[in-house]
């Protein structure tokens, strides 16, 4: 496909993602704005920071006055999921320009990832398919920039947004397109126990329990994937 074709289909291939997105941008506007940011600073932390799971945390910690060095420690934490992403998108990337690859990786969220790596799995040697990232990536910046707007402008007029439960709607919409791409034994095993360790070390302090369940979904992945050849080779 053409650089045109590739990008309006990754912004295509998008639009479930947006729709889990909107309300949780919306939210995030208006509690930024209760937490007091300034319109401005909201706006700015949405489009400099781009992670919304970070954004949040950052905006309940300063409302709690929590000091610069807790808000940074924290947010970094939460964001190593990123370490994994780029390293597993990496051999579809490292052959362009750096000019390409920071801002890809700048854009790149869970979202983007689930949607990006579908495109990359289909195994083809286009040669645009980077132009599909992009399309997939700047879709989800511009649709969290406007939700961030639109929350600045009017979440204050509807109260307590925050407890309509309505950030659901991202999860679920992220859920549905990663369990369809566990399609083997060790996928599927690593992401039940990421799982179950990520519940177990729900209380864990600064979002240590998503770094905990990362790594042991990680290392029961592969662990799974070295002993299947002597599976195999045992049943023959």
């Amino acid at each position: 496909m053409s650089r045109h074709l590739e990008f309006t289909q990754g912004a295509r291939d998008m639009l479930p993602m947006l729709l889990g997105a909107m309300p949780f941008g919306i939210i995030f506007g208006s509690l930024a704005g209760a937490a007091g940011l300034s319109p401005w600073q909201t706006l700015g932390m949405s489009a400099l920071v781009f992670a919304g799971s970070a954004q949040f945390i950052a905006v309940s910690l300063l409302a709690g006055g929590a000091g610069m060095a807790v808000v940074l420690l924290t947010t970094f934490v939460v964001n190593l999921r990123h370490a994994l992403y780029s390293a597993s998108l990496q051999p579809y990337v490292r052959h362009l320009p750096k000019r390409w690859r920071m801002p890809l990786a700048f854009w790149l969220t869970d979202e983007a990832y689930a949607v990006v790596l579908q495109r990359y799995a289909r195994g083809d040697s286009a040669p645009y398919r980077h132009w599909y990232f992009l399309g997939a990536a700047l879709a989800m910046y511009g649709n969290w920039l406007l939700c961030t707007l639109i929350g600045v402008l009017f979440g204050q007029a509807v109260p307590n947004i925050g407890d309509w439960g309505l950030d659901f709607a991202m999860l679920a919409t992220f859920i549905g397109i990663v369990v369809p791409m566990l399609r083997s034994q060790p996928q599927l095993a690593a992401a039940l126990v990421a799982a179950a360790v990520a519940l177990a070390c729900h209380a864990l302090p600064y979002k240590l329990g998503l770094m905990a369940a990362a790594a042991s979904g990680i290392v029961v992945g592969v662990w799974l994937e070295r002993r299947e050849p002597d599976l195999q080779e045992e049943l023959v």
